[in-house]
């Protein structure tokens, strides 16, 4: 019997991951299935691009595997039994389950409310595809009309991001951007002053140290007891994981993360791996990884390598677990690149404009071609599955 490996989610990490190990194994002893409800990659990183109405580019996850003997199955995942080794999926046939001998899970996260009253009702959010063009056709429809206000709520980097494209995107429009602290509190001085510039040349009206305490459908409420009219409200103010790992028994961080070794080897089940947004990974420095694309890599590459070393009884590599800086798009002529150092502080030194631009699209761009070309530059060499792995899976295979 073969091995069977189920990857959960092709974002940037579970793309990766799924390519790279089809070609790394030998089909003879593997058989890889990727579940995923869109049946294209969805660049998450340029969702705000999207969302201001840009078009990006959306590669068919049938393409980017095609050639690999890699099994798509477009569905929801509804539930993980790790005890049964089993996936429910539902579908437009109905859904079904799907069972495994190693999981990869890599569904990812979502936009948070963080509990405050009205945002899953009347706000907008740009974590994913469906959302992003919703925020979209509202954006379309108030473009029409003179002094129409966007409010966008959250100032990290998603927020900022947001703020700034949607206020050069569609000058039409008056961009207010509601930050809890400081804007740009994690930066540097110079980037802070940087981004404040920026803002006030693209018109955005910055609310500092405001904390929005209800979303309505024409107007927010802070704390202060001022409300904020807003013909389009944007939720930008953090992200969350969806609850299946953490119901299904999987041990999982507070806000429901799986905790993971140092290989992204689940603690509590041996044979359940987890990359990118959805794993709780503690970085070289000490400190949890952050959610974002880099750590998707990290952790992906890390997890493949793990996956494979322990099927073919070879040596598993460390990868490097750091995070290194951040690269901020203000528009698609203005940016930051701010590095960080070893205990996750910005470095006084930062460089600004439009070569930072350049730069943050170099590498939003290089992202996009590693997850669509997973396979490129590998060894050609597929490794056959160890004795004792065959039999494993053979054993669970029988007992299922």
């Amino acid at each position: 019997m073969k091995h069977r490996i189920v990857v959960l989610g092709a974002g940037y990490a579970g793309a990766y991951v799924a390519g790279t190990l089809a070609r790394r194994l030998s089909p003879a002893d593997t058989e890889i299935t990727v579940v995923n409800a869109e049946p294209d990659f969805v660049q998450r990183l340029r969702l705000h691009q999207l969302a201001a109405g840009q078009e990006i580019e959306a590669p068919q996850l049938a393409e980017v595997f095609a050639g690999t003997a890699i099994r798509l199955r477009r569905a929801r995942v509804t539930a993980v039994d790790p005890e049964r080794q089993v996936v429910a999926v539902a579908d437009a046939d109905g859904g079904g389950e799907l069972g495994y001998d190693t999981l990869l899970y890599a569904l990812g996260s979502h936009g948070a409310d963080n509990g405050v009253p009205g945002v899953a009702e009347y706000a907008f959010d740009v974590a994913a595809r469906p959302s992003a063009l919703r925020l979209r056709e509202r954006l379309d429809s108030l473009s029409k009309r003179e002094g129409r206000s966007v409010l966008v709520v959250g100032d990290g980097l998603t927020g900022i991001e947001t703020a700034t494209e949607i206020a050069e995107s569609r000058p039409g429009l008056s961009v207010t951007l509601v930050a809890r602290g400081e804007l740009g509190a994690p930066l540097s001085a110079g980037a802070r002053s940087h981004l404040r510039q920026t803002c006030n040349r693209l018109g955005i009206t910055v609310l500092e140290h405001t904390s929005v305490e209800a979303v309505e459908a024409a107007r927010v409420l802070c704390a202060d007891g001022t409300a904020l009219a807003s013909d389009a409200t944007v939720w930008t103010a953090g992200f969350a994981v969806g609850p299946i790992a953490a119901v299904s028994g999987l041990e999982v961080t507070e806000n429901g993360q799986i905790v993971v070794d140092r290989t992204m080897r689940s603690v509590s089940h041996p044979n359940v791996y987890a990359a990118g947004d959805s794993a709780y990974t503690i970085g070289d420095n000490g400190r949890p990884l952050p959610m974002s694309c880099a750590s998707a890599g990290y952790t992906g590459r890390q997890a493949t390598d793990a996956i494979v070393g322990r099927l073919t009884d070879s040596k598993i590599a460390n990868t490097k677990l750091e995070y290194v800086g951040n690269h901020i798009s203000l528009g698609r002529r203005d940016g930051i690149l701010q590095m960080i150092d070893h205990e996750g502080q910005a470095k006084p030194k930062y460089m600004g404009g439009r070569n930072a631009a350049r730069i943050k699209a170099g590498i939003v761009k290089m992202s996009l071609w590693a997850t669509s070309h997973p396979t490129f530059g590998l060894p050609k060499r597929q490794h056959r599955l160890t004795t004792v792995a065959s039999d494993v899976a053979c054993a669970e295979n029988a007992v299922a």
